[in-house]
């Protein structure tokens, strides 16, 4: 069956904000055994949205729509939709009650206009929105299938998940295909290809694709059988070829992240830890409480920007700060013990660097991180050498830590 993604809204053809969404949904349908002929941008235009719609209709069996269901004027998908089918809009009296309990809930009062989402064309049904008050929209005719879904990414890919795959899976063309994906830290994606490239010219089913993102590589297998076990078996038989070669940098499967692994580490072995950042602000924690539970491990954290802080919080010596600097292994071990011993965790890091774009200089120039992991026993030091900006810099570093907290808890 093939499938055309419409993203909706002006600010996406000015540049103003960039489209997540189509490749969230397109990565996802390619999964389940969709193909995906045409991705359309189309602005906050009643006329051209409507062209857009029916030139999808022409080409394509399912249209998935995105962005413009809110409650402001410029918010137009369903009226779209509804002249594109000839389906009038009705107000779906469900959906009224539950924009109300949304509002009733928070204590904000409601304004007239948050009504228009309750408007659906004639045939359609809503598709519930937990996370906002714009539902989804589900038209399913004879010859037809038009789902639009809110352009807030958080609110779209939670519909998504839990509307739109349950009910796209009725019709999966691949029902016995089975995707699992491997992520790799420490390896970039060229060198990670030349590792495994027998493997991959050697493997048609399961179909193994690798897939480059921010601070980590993924690879994807993908088969089909007759059966989900058989392909199971396809997918298990290789990933233990593809561990046999790098194992050493694959950290976790599918959704997740190098935080989730640690956490789980730290849980298993019931120990908890502490974090002294400077050039990273505070990230490492932040993605640390990110996960729910935290407090269970993570002590808490002390962002040591200057070296007063670093003196006076963490104890790091002023001998080293003069002698040594700010940026160095020796700070970047006397942070570690610092926190260590200020929370009294069973592990500290220690942070310190030079994110850029200033106060490089030729003997530690932007890019310099030292990372230091102790506890009670034993404590070891990392000196990274990065290339990229300021975000660049501060996120990559992030990502190291979790990895060598991840091969610390390992052993």
């Amino acid at each position: 069956m093939n499938i055309e993604i419409i993203a909706i809204g002006t600010e996406l053809l000015e540049g103003k904000v960039s489209d997540t969404n189509t490749n969230f949904i397109a990565g996802n349908l390619t999964d389940l055994g969709f193909n995906v002929n045409y991705i359309t941008m189309v602005r906050d235009n009643k006329s051209e949205m409507v062209k857009s719609i029916k030139n999808s209709l022409n080409r394509a069996d399912i249209i998935i729509t995105t962005g413009g269901l809110g409650p402001t004027a410029d918010d137009i998908t369903r009226e779209a939709v509804a002249e594109a089918t000839e389906c009038p809009l009705y107000e779906n009296r469900e959906v009224r009650e539950e924009i109300e309990e949304y509002f009733k809930n928070r204590k904000h009062e409601i304004t007239e206009n948050n009504y228009r989402q309750a408007k659906l064309p004639k045939g359609a049904v809503p598709l519930h929105n937990k996370q906002g008050t714009a539902p989804g929209i589900l038209l399913d005719a004879d010859n037809y299938i038009i789902i639009s879904l809110p352009g807030v990414p958080p609110e779209m890919e939670n519909l998504f998940f839990k509307e739109v795959i349950p009910y796209l899976k009725k019709l999966n063309p691949k029902k016995n295909t089975v995707i699992k994906f491997l992520n790799l830290f420490g390896i970039g994606e060229s060198r990670l290809e030349t590792e495994i490239d027998d493997i991959i010219k050697n493997s048609e089913n399961p179909e193994i694709t690798l897939l480059a993102e921010a601070g980590k590589v993924r690879i994807k297998l993908a088969a089909s059988a007759d059966s989900l076990q058989k392909a199971g078996n396809l997918i298990k038989n290789r990933e233990n070829k593809i561990r046999k070669k790098v194992g050493q940098y694959i950290f976790g499967t599918d959704n997740q992240t190098l935080p989730e692994v640690v956490t789980d580490l730290l849980l298993k072995n019931n120990l908890n830890l502490g974090v002294a950042e400077s050039c990273t602000g505070g990230l490492v924690g932040d993605r640390i409480t990110n996960i729910p539970g935290s407090s269970q491990f993570f002590s808490g954290g002390i962002i040591a920007y200057s070296n007063k802080i670093k003196r006076e919080k963490l104890n790091v010596p002023s001998k080293i700060l003069n002698n040594k600097g700010a940026v160095s292994k020796q700070t970047a071990e006397a942070m570690a013990r610092g926190i260590k011993k200020e929370f009294s965790t069973d592990i500290g890091l220690g942070i310190t660097g030079i994110a850029g774009p200033g106060g490089g200089t030729p003997q530690k120039p932007v890019g310099l991180v030292y990372l230091s992991i102790c506890d009670s026993y034993s404590q070891e030091i990392f000196q990274l050498n990065l290339n990229g900006d300021r975000q660049d810099n501060k996120w990559l570093t992030s990502q190291y830590a979790f990895y060598y907290l991840l091969n610390w808890l390992s052993k």
